[in-house]
């Protein structure tokens, strides 16, 4: 991560040398944080995505999620889908159900609820949204439960059972979902 950092300070510095933007008005997110081609990965997934055959009575733009094989599968027309490797909640932590996404939001703030700062009173209270926040680039949010589709600022936690619910991918990729899906769009996670 310290790489990439330099690269922004370096990139920001020499826009500004060469008249392209000001030190006081270059925005990191200019490089970082942009739409679907935004690309921050922070480490490669050790599951690539990948087009894949897909069996099933899914209507296109449903997402299941598989726990039992850490995967998330975008349903696209004609028997396909989008394959995404996930890190899920480990043992005591998994859950299934219908849900819809209810919110996405880009570079999202952390609040950790009770729940998880009883186990972990070591976490801040609050962290603001940026690389270094453990919910990533993106977060899609799922119904009115504590549970989110997120990146993740852990890339080698992808195929892990190690989060508290939320189900983690690679910021490239939660990126790339967030792009093809809406809000309303239904999630199905089978446990």
């Amino acid at each position: 991560m310290t790489r990439v950092f330099a690269f922004i300070v370096a990139a920001a510095a020499v826009l500004a040398a060469t008249g392209g933007a000001s030190a006081e008005s270059f925005d990191f997110r200019d490089i970082m944080g942009g739409g679907p081609n935004f690309r921050m990965s922070g480490g490669s997934s050790p599951i690539p995505r990948t087009t894949v055959s897909y069996a099933g009575n899914y209507a296109p733009g449903t997402i299941i999620v598989n726990t039992a094989e850490r995967r998330l599968y975008l349903v696209l027309p004609g028997g396909q889908a989008l394959r995404y490797g996930i890190g899920v909640g480990r043992d005591g932590f998994r859950w299934g159900g219908v849900h819809r996404i209810s919110a996405k939001k880009e570079w999202p703030s952390w609040t950790p609820p009770s729940q998880m700062l009883r186990r972990r009173p070591d976490l801040p209270r609050h962290m603001n949204g940026g690389i270094d926040n453990p919910l990533g680039a993106r977060a899609m949010y799922l119904g009115s439960t504590l549970y989110r589709i997120h990146g993740s600022n852990e890339p080698e936690t992808i195929g892990q059972a190690v989060s508290s619910g939320c189900f983690r991918m690679t910021n490239d990729d939660v990126t790339d979902l967030y792009s093809r899906v809406r809000v309303g769009t239904t999630v199905i996670v089978k446990n």
